[in-house]
């Protein structure tokens, strides 16, 4: 490999490029490759003095914080007494499975994950883990409610489920084009013709009753 394989930049005369790639390089690099960045970084600027960055403090703090790094991103292992708790929460939630009824409470599901320390990382990733092939198929088909399978896709970060979720969500809303505006009820007249008729026929009634007693 060539000094500009190693310092992973196309052949440019440009100093600063070539040091800004040398230390992005030294950053990730462990000692024998650090080495080969100098050897590389002197080739490429010809005979130009070293790099400035090196200096013995700051090539120390770079390696330790590479050799730091890895461990952060590692997952730490479950020590005696969580992997018991996972023990316990799975056979509870296999035992909830079991119970149609108990099984679309999501009160209930609450109760078993949220109790610490099945809350906590990475407790509730390998809690996920085994339940996964189980319990997700059946959060994603619908046969747990939408409150808990969404707490599901939620507390496992299990994207298909949101997604599910989200969707059922959206079918739920009906287009506000399809609705029809209520229309306005006319309002209903009172008919007072049949009193008045009533009324006139009564007194013509009365009119005559009198007049013929007044006659007699």
């Amino acid at each position: 490999m060539n000094c500009w394989e190693i310092l992973r930049i196309e052949p440019t005369g440009d100093r600063r490029r070539i040091q800004a790639a040398y230390e992005q390089q030294l950053k990730f690099a462990s000692d024998d490759e650090a080495r080969r960045l100098e050897q590389a970084f002197r080739e490429a600027v010809g005979d130009a003095p070293e790099p400035v960055v090196t200096h013995p403090e700051s090539q120390r703090e770079i390696r330790e914080h590479r050799a730091e790094a890895p461990q952060e991103k590692a997952e730490r292992p479950l020590d005696g007494n969580e992997g018991q708790v996972v023990r316990e929460v799975v056979i509870q939630i296999k035992a909830l499975l079991n119970d149609s009824s108990r099984s679309k409470d999501v009160g209930i599901w609450k109760a078993i994950l949220n109790e610490p320390p099945a809350d906590q990382e990475p407790v509730r990733s390998e809690i996920g883990r085994q339940l996964e092939p189980q319990v997700r198929p059946m959060a994603e088909n619908g046969t747990f409610p939408a409150p808990v399978a969404q707490f599901l896709g939620d507390w496992f970060g299990w994207a298909s489920v949101q997604q599910v979720q989200d969707e059922s969500d959206q079918r739920n809303y009906p287009d506000p084009e399809m609705i029809e505006p209520e229309q306005e009820q006319p309002r209903q007249m009172v008919n007072f013709w049949p009193a008045i008729i009533g009324w006139i026929v009564g007194l013509a009634i009365l009119a005559t009753l009198f007049g013929g007693m007044g006659g007699g």
